[in-house]
Order: C-alpha cells, then sequence, then structure tokens
C-alpha cells in the first residue's frame, strides 16, 4: 500500500471516529486497557505513591506538588491564549515567570500569594468542539481521541522539552507521574458499582466541566444510553 493510499485509510478513519455520535465504540478494547491500568496501578504505581508520601517531609512534598504546577503554567498560558482567555493568559504567563525567578524554579509558589490564579488549561481543551470516541490509553488511563493527539502540542509546549539532557527530563517526568498519582492516593474508595462505567463517566463529567469553565451540564445522566 503506497503513501498516498495510508493516508487516505487514515483521514477516513479518522474523520469516522472523530464525528462518531457514539461515545464508547472501542468498550470492548477499553475495558481489557482498562483492567490493565488496574493490575499496574495496584502492583507498581499506588505502592510507589505511598513510599513517596511516607518518605517525603511534607514541606518537600508541597514544593515538589509546587514545581510540577509550575511547569505546567507555561502551557496553560498559551492555552489560554489562543482560546481568547488573554487576561488569563497574561496572568498565567506572570505566575511562571514570578515562581520560576522569586519561587526558586516554582518550589516556592510566590506568585499564589500575590494574587495571581492559578488555571488549568490544555490544548485538549483549545480544541474542545470535535471531542471524538472515549478511549482508554495503557498506563495513562481514560482519554478520547481529540486528548490523546492533544498530547503531543502539549508536550512541546513544557519547559521539559526545551531540557537538553534526557535523565534530567526524564527523572523530572518520573516525579511528576508519581507526585501526581500521591495526590489521588484513596480516591479509588469512592468508586461505585461498575468501576470501568464510574471512571468513563467521571472523566467525561470532569472534560466537560474543565472546558466550560465550571459550569455544570444537565447531560451527563444519559452516558449509560450509550451502552
Amino acid at each position: 500500500m503506497n503513501i498516498s493510499k495510508l493516508s487516505t485509510l487514515f483521514l477516513i478513519i479518522f474523520s469516522t471516529t472523530i464525528f462518531s455520535t457514539e461515545i464508547d465504540p472501542f468498550q470492548e478494547i477499553n475495558k481489557k486497557t482498562h483492567n490493565f491500568n488496574i493490575v499496574l496501578d495496584e502492583h507498581l504505581a499506588t505502592p510507589v505513591a505511598r513510599i513517596y508520601k511516607k518518605v517525603t517531609p511534607d514541606l518537600v512534598e508541597k514544593s515538589i506538588t509546587n514545581f510540577t504546577h509550575n511547569i505546567e503554567d507555561l502551557s496553560i498560558a498559551i492555552n489560554n491564549i489562543l482560546q481568547g482567555k488573554i487576561n488569563n493568559g497574561v496572568s498565567d504567563l506572570l505566575r511562571f515567570t514570578i515562581n520560576s525567578s522569586l519561587g526558586v524554579l516554582g518550589f516556592f509558589d510566590v506568585a499564589s500569594n500575590l494574587g495571581f490564579e492559578k488555571h488549568d488549561e490544555d490544548f485538549g481543551q483549545t480544541l474542545a468542539t470535535c471531542a471524538g470516541p472515549y478511549i482508554v490509553l495503557p498506563g495513562l488511563g481514560p482519554s478520547n481521541l481529540r486528548d490523546t493527539l492533544s498530547m503531543i502540542p502539549d508536550a512541546f509546549l513544557t519547559p521539559l522539552y526545551v531540557i537538553d539532557h534526557d535523565r534530567t527530563s526524564y527523572s523530572l517526568t518520573a516525579i511528576d507521574i508519581v507526585e501526581t498519582r500521591a495526590r489521588y492516593l484513596g480516591l479509588e474508595s469512592v468508586v461505585i458499582g461498575d468501576d470501568y462505567l464510574f471512571y468513563r463517566d467521571a472523566y467525561l463529567q470532569s472534560r466537560e466541566f474543565d472546558i466550560l469553565d465550571g459550569e455544570v451540564s444537565e447531560e451527563f445522566d444519559e452516558f449509560d444510553d450509550f451502552d
């Protein structure tokens, strides 16, 4: 198959999935990936996160959280600007500048104390109009076609991308992953009913909440109708 035919096939598949009205057309493989992620989390991510919580002093843990949040602020600023939220974007750029300098690379959140609010935007929210089907990614969990593709530009928008030292970049990424998992320890206890459907609907609601900037939609009770 030549490149032009392969490209045409890809575009057909992409168009079909991105405009599909079915929320979870890949449910069978999604469930298998979900179960794999649960096992991976129970045997690797959760134990590592618990050790991290146990051995890391609260002050150090808070500083690491601040550091990882500071890394996000540059990407958040750019996405806010792309969405036309200029004031928020400028605020995020000032947050990043202040915390990277006065906050010692972001280990101290000086900007919040100065009144610069922390926002949460990504390229998936910038491309909010076409979510595409629900997808469970191995090791990463719930996503959709739009958010999966959006990981690529978001990766280029992080300061970690410009670090020209693989070991440092990988180490900082690993710290970010462990720190994030540690923050959500215990949340698995709130899962009710079918855990796959719970995680799926919680993700879809969360992303809609983010995209609408906190405006709650009343349509989420209808999700199970798509099964």
